[in-house]
């Protein structure tokens, strides 16, 4: 099954917002990344969905796969800064997750938000995120989670 893509104009849209400060308007489940090209090095900018956060910590889910550019530059260069509500400009440490990790969180996500792991796994192929039953063993190899360890203001 293929992958279906947001049109890179609605998944910039909410950019000006988040660098305005008013990125609270678009609730918690979002936040923006900006990370580092790995090639250019400049600034690069994504907003994404939140699947999971502790204190001190948020989780991201790379819906494109490894193969997402901001996954590859995060990878490349883990020195981030983050915008979620409030915070502008928090420096952040990435670091990708793996096999049981990556499992637990996505059953967690599924857990409570259980219409958007529906959506998202009817989009990305990935029927196990509609159901209850275990995720499968490569989940983390087709839907990467990356933990964002915030700086401590």
């Amino acid at each position: 099954m293929a992958r279906r893509r947001i049109p890179r104009w609605l998944a910039r849209a909410p950019i000006p917002l988040y660098r305005h400060g008013l990125g609270r308007l678009l609730g918690r489940r979002l936040m923006m990344l900006e990370h580092r090209g790995r090639r250019s090095g400049l600034p690069r900018y994504v907003v994404l969905e939140v699947v999971d956060r502790e204190p001190g910590a948020l989780f991201l889910a790379s819906g494109y796969g490894p193969g997402s550019q901001w996954f590859r530059n995060v990878r490349a260069d883990p020195a981030v800064r983050v915008w979620t509500g409030p915070d502008r400009g928090m420096s952040a440490r990435a670091t990708v997750l793996t096999g049981e990790e990556v499992r637990q969180r996505l059953a967690r996500y599924r857990q409570r938000h259980r219409r958007a792991a529906a959506a998202l796994g009817r989009t990305l192929g990935i029927p196990e995120l509609t159901g209850g039953g275990p995720l499968p063993a490569d989940v983390d190899a087709r839907l990467p989670l990356v933990r964002l360890d915030l700086a401590q203001r």
